[in-house]
């Protein structure tokens, strides 16, 4: 069967705090974020930006975070206001993931990597692993 993987990488940049930590990570604090996706599908599909099943999905569908926040992104946003979760680097890795999974075509495995500095990141899929 046919298999088609995208990959992109990008950065955003946002402040944020955990709620109840008790240590430095709860208080204000930013982060450079760099954030890498993979989409796998066993089909090409349309997009909302071409009628035809050319692509598995749109690069820019998946880079909606990179967005400004004030432009519907995390970039240059306070977390803490625009997520419901606690902004844990796992759950900005899943929160990122469910998003977009909303906004591409259904059957596409979706994979999230959220590097929270150099040296720490999380994945994210949610397949059984």
């Amino acid at each position: 069967m046919p298999t088609w993987t995208l990959h992109t990488e990008f950065k955003f940049d946002a402040a944020h705090f955990i709620e109840g930590y008790d240590g430095k990570c709860g208080r204000m604090h930013g982060h450079s974020y760099k954030v890498k996706m993979t989409a796998k599908s066993n089909k090409l599909n349309p997009s909302q930006y071409l009628d035809t099943p050319d692509m598995v999905c749109d690069f820019k569908e998946l880079k909606w975070v990179a967005k400004d926040s004030e432009k519907g992104g995390f970039d240059h946003g306070f977390l803490n206001e625009l997520m419901p979760e606690n902004t844990t680097a796992e759950r900005i890795a899943e929160f990122i993931h469910k998003e977009t999974k909303s906004r591409i075509p259904e059957g596409i495995e979706l994979n999230v990597t959220v590097w929270e500095t150099e040296t720490s990141w999380v994945e994210y899929t949610d397949k059984d692993v």
